[in-house]
Order: C-alpha cells, then structure tokens, then sequence
C-alpha cells in the first residue's frame, strides 16, 4: 500500500511538471518599443491607442475573431447603446464593416503614402477626426506601410519622400470628353455656307443678266 501510495504521489508530481502553462499573448497590450525605436516603431504606439480597437490588433479590420478578444459584455459592437443606432450621451455610431488596412489588396484607394496619411490627419481615428498630431499621422502611417510590406526599409517618411512611396494602383486619368459647347453640329455649320452659296450664284446670274441686257442695249 505504502509503494502504492508513493507511485501515486510520484505520478501526480511528474504530471504537474510536465502540465507548466504556456503564457499567453494578450494580443491588447500595449506593444513594447525597442531602445532604439525607428519611425515605424512609434507608430505601433499610435496603433495601439488609436486605431487597433476599430482595425484589429493586426490590421484584420474588426472581425469576429477579434472581437473575441474582448470582454463578453463588449464583444458586440452594433447593440444599442453601444455603439448602434442610439449610442450613450458622447457615444458614436460604429460602421458595420470596417476593412482591413494591412495585406494583400488592402488601401487600393490610396496612390501614395503621402495621400494615405493626409486621409488619416484629416479623419482618423473615426471616434476623433483630425486628432492625430502631424507627427502621429506619419509614425502611424509608416508603422502601417511596414506591416504590409510597402515601406522600403530605413526609411523615414516625410512630405518631401512621401509620394513616392506606392501603395494602391495608379489613379486612372480620364479621358476628357467633349462638352455640350463643343460637340460640332455639322447641320448649323452646312446652313449658313449654303445661303452663302445661293447668294453668291444669285449674284453672278444677276451680273450675267446685267451686262447682257447691257450689251442689247
């Protein structure tokens, strides 16, 4: 019984060793800066606070397995209340879909990094447009551009190198079409050098007659 008894205290002991709990990752925590932080770097900063509750903490956009991530009580943004069709006093209304902006496809409506961080100084995040210093605008654009590869590496974006860098498809130019004042109507064109005709012939016949009867005389 006492060696019964010492296997069973054995075994359990070799369990709880073997079971150590992996940790893990709060995918909301603040992420931690290197001792030297590039631009890029601050502006995961920025993220954090400001667009990773809306965008996700990988740029996903607000999907369903994000959410998950959050309280129970929160993981529904859309109920009333919250934020849905009567949000509380200071509240705002969430889109019901909000995109992803990091990978593949993403951000196709931005030519530039210069026009993607003008868009996001004048109007991110959604809950406080234009509260992003400009500084802000151009860490979090670069931390941005880096998750999705575009941004070449080293570098600081800055107004002077910022429409260089390609982010979506080249905006089309459009072909110019003719206005209303420009179309040629041949009918009113054809009118006139016309009559101008008739006359004309009109006049060298009665010149013709003239100096005939002229002539009689």
């Amino acid at each position: 019984m006492a060696l019964l008894f010492a296997g069973l205290f054995f075994d359990i002991d070799t369990v709880a060793s073997q079971a150590v709990a992996t940790p893990t990752m709060d995918r909301l925590a603040q992420p931690t800066l290197p001792a030297d932080p590039t631009q890029a770097n601050q502006g995961s900063q920025v993220y954090w606070l400001s667009c990773l509750p809306c965008h996700g903490d990988r740029g996903q956009g607000l999907t369903d397995d994000f959410r998950q991530t959050y309280p129970v009580e929160d993981q529904n943004c859309w109920i009333s209340g919250c934020h849905g069709k009567r949000p509380y006093d200071n509240g705002f209304t969430l889109p019901t879909a909000i995109p992803a902006i990091v990978g593949p496809n993403t951000l196709q409506k931005f030519e530039t990094a210069a026009s993607l961080r003008s868009y996001i100084f004048a109007a991110m995040p959604y809950w406080k447009p234009a509260s992003l210093t400009e500084e802000e605008t151009w860490q979090v654009t670069a931390y941005i551009l880096r998750e999705s590869k575009r941004l070449p590496a080293d570098m600081e974006l800055n107004a002077s190198n910022a429409a260089s860098v390609l982010v979506g498809p080249p905006v089309a130019t459009p072909t110019p079409q003719p206005g209303p004042d420009s179309v040629i109507n041949l009918d009113e064109i054809q009118r006139p050098v016309l009559i101008a005709v008739v006359l004309v012939v009109a006049l060298i016949l009665a010149l013709r007659i003239f100096k005939t009867t002229v002539n009689k005389e």
